[in-house]
């Protein structure tokens, strides 16, 4: 009758025991480099933006319309971004995709970046602060802005599909590129990302 006693007085000291070893390990954390791809899940990361934002820019300025544009006008077309719409399944910083695709811009020599309207009402307020308290010989003038000439937006969307132990996710991105003047579209860019996650002993 007492080995029942003795094992519910052991029982607290077991559990207070595999706390203790639980709260013992550690947690390894290192530094990798930025433009490694880590991928810990099948969900859109860093390196998909970067590697999506670079073709879909590298595919914009093969077409016609950036020659057509140069033998037109004489000069670089300017491109504003007007809107990526995340209509995808799960959250993905859509800010780090729009500024991926503004340096594939720039990076480019091809084309100009016109600023988003949020930026360009701070930097007048600037000029408007400049006419006041700046000196002539430093002041930038109202009405020299260079207006966009291209207006580029599109949507991020994916698909699930799972079976057994595998997961695919479908990644899609479709981009547009319309000309201010005329509303003609003048691209229109597609990139697929296909993701497999094999199921772990804990799941997805």
């Amino acid at each position: 009758m007492k080995k029942p006693s003795n094992l519910i007085k052991l029982t607290p000291i077991l559990i207070a025991c595999s706390l203790a070893l639980t709260g013992c390990q550690t947690t390894e954390v290192r530094r990798v480099d930025a433009n490694q791809e880590v991928a810990l899940s099948d969900k859109w990361n860093g390196k998909d933006s970067q590697l999506v934002s670079e073709a879909m820019i590298n595919d914009m300025l093969s077409f016609p319309w950036v020659r057509d544009h140069l033998a037109k006008e004489g000069t670089r077309p300017a491109i504003i971004i007007q809107s990526v719409r995340n209509k995808s399944h799960q959250h993905i910083a859509v800010d780090t995709f729009l500024n991926d695709l503004k340096r594939s811009i720039l990076r480019s020599g091809q084309a100009d970046f016109v600023a988003s309207a949020d930026l360009r009402g701070e930097i007048r307020n600037e000029r408007k602060d400049q006419e006041l308290n700046s000196s002539l010989e430093t002041q930038n003038e109202m009405g020299q802005e260079q207006g966009a000439d291209y207006a580029l937006s599109g949507t991020i969307n994916s698909f699930l599909d799972e079976q057994g132990g595998s997961r695919v996710t479908f990644y899609q991105v479709d981009l547009r590129l319309i000309d201010m003047t005329t509303n003609r579209e003048v691209w229109n860019g597609q990139k697929k990302i296909q993701k497999v996650q094999e199921r772990s002993r804990y799941g997805f």
